[in-house]
């Protein structure tokens, strides 16, 4: 199978016109720093690399035919972030208004199946999926974020929460040539000095600028592509298998009662 097949970044018309899809997938990330070795785009890059080889594998193994949108880089951010040159904030309805966008036209294309692969921690997607819910009853919409397809520990040696080991190996074994980790800060960050805070049982957006003096949280530099690649690989076998559950019939997903 073409890569322009399956990938809509490097497909044409010609190459899809006469094919029948069963799902389509929106790898969604963010516009923002990522440490200092890291590109801005890490979490859109991420997002869609992990699904071409995931919609990839659903071919190679259940015969399913899915395409892979391009990627959207328009993220919700924490306080602080936006101070960041060149971090761009997008605000929840200009979100839901892009989803909903795609969603139409797909729908309007017989897609019936469409997941979000998301990178990107800030991005919140049930109540939109909620809501388009309502507006079309027999399209199912799903949304996932890939870093936690699988523990983090099973992979990595210390894992963090932005710009760390985990995204850093990934982005070695897809990209080795927009990683500079020798020019990685540590990632060393700091939290609430409450503990209703720091648990959970409240919560509040973290000030960026209060939390982390090169943006990044979690320490990189054990990041191998090595790492990066089984993580990977893992990760993109179990979202084969789950798009294949996922275009079953809807009243297959459910368990009798």
């Amino acid at each position: 199978m073409e890569r322009r097949e399956i990938d809509l970044s490097v497909s044409c018309f010609g190459a899809v016109k006469d094919l029948d899809y069963q799902m389509a997938v929106i790898p969604w990330g963010a516009t923002e720093p990522h440490n200092f070795h890291l590109p801005y785009l890490t979490d859109a890059i991420l997002s869609h690399d992990v699904a071409v080889d995931s919609a990839k594998i659903a071919f190679e193994r259940y015969d399913l035919r899915v395409m892979v949108m391009p990627w959207v880089a328009m993220g919700s951010q924490n306080p602080g972030q936006r101070n960041l040159k060149f971090c761009v904030h997008t605000r929840q309805e200009t979100q839901k208004a892009i989803l909903t966008d795609i969603v139409s036209s797909l729908y309007n294309q017989g897609i019936r199946r469409i997941m979000i692969i998301n990178g990107h921690g800030g991005n919140i997607f049930k109540g939109f999926i909620r809501d388009l819910a309502m507006e079309f009853p027999d399209l199912l919409i799903a949304s996932s974020e890939w870093y936690k397809m699988r523990p983090a520990k099973d992979y990595f040696e210390d894992p963090g929460d932005h710009a760390d080991e985990l995204e850093t190996s990934v982005m070695m074994y897809y990209h080795p040539e927009l990683v500079n980790l020798d020019e990685a800060g540590e990632g060393k960050s700091g939290g609430f000095v409450s503990n209703g805070l720091s648990s959970g049982k409240a919560w509040i957006p973290r000030n960026w600028l209060k939390v982390s003096h090169d943006t990044g949280i979690g320490y990189p530099l054990k990041a191998t592509a090595e790492k990066g690649k089984k993580f990977a690989q893992d990760i993109a076998k179990d979202y084969a298998k789950l798009f294949h559950e996922f275009c079953q019939p809807e009243q297959e997903l459910y368990k009798a009662f």
